[in-house]
């Protein structure tokens, strides 16, 4: 008897249905090795900071990185060294001392747990960044500046968002 065109297709398609599918590694290999020399190539253009969700950053247009220092947050509630809470933003407020001596405390122990500076960084200071939320009063700031100074952290660096320059934004508009 003779098939149909038809019948010839559809047992063709069962045919080529009851066959295993093979898995072609090696473009699958490719993909990955472009993309972990990607990866590997692009991870050092990123600087990250540890954030906290209580902090909002005061914006602003500067061209240059941060180093990798110790960081002191401060927010409206805490100041926090490494992520732990050192003192309470309303007792240094009250407090009517220039410094803030728990703050002082634990940069000395950050400072000993240091590695030792060169003539030339122990005459700029350890270095020091500061997050402080954008609604933090600046006396609160000036304590907090006050006391790293005190503790050798002469070199202060103020964390900020980075936001394109008004010239960017018009090449970039335009």
């Amino acid at each position: 008897m003779k098939q149909s065109l038809r019948a010839k297709r559809m047992a063709k398609h069962h045919k080529r249905q009851k066959q295993q599918t093979k898995l072609n590694l090696v473009s699958l290999m490719d993909i990955f090795t472009i993309l972990v020399f990607f990866l590997l190539l692009n991870s050092s253009d990123v600087e990250v900071l540890q954030n906290d969700k209580t902090i909002t950053l005061p914006e602003s247009v500067a061209e240059q990185k941060p180093e990798t220092t110790l960081v002191v947050m401060v927010n409206n509630q805490d100041v926090l060294v490494s992520g732990r809470s050192v003192a309470k933003v309303e007792a240094i407020l009250t407090n009517p001392e220039v410094e803030i001596e728990s703050l002082s405390r634990e940069l000395k122990y950050q400072a000993s747990r240091a590695e030792p500076l060169s003539e030339q960084e122990a005459q700029q200071g350890r270095a020091v960044t500061i997050m402080g939320d954008e609604s933090v009063p600046y006396a609160l700031l000036k304590k907090v500046m006050t006391t790293c100074a005190a503790a050798d952290y002469r070199n202060i660096s103020l964390a900020v968002t980075k936001i394109a320059s008004a010239a960017t934004a018009e090449v970039v508009e335009g």
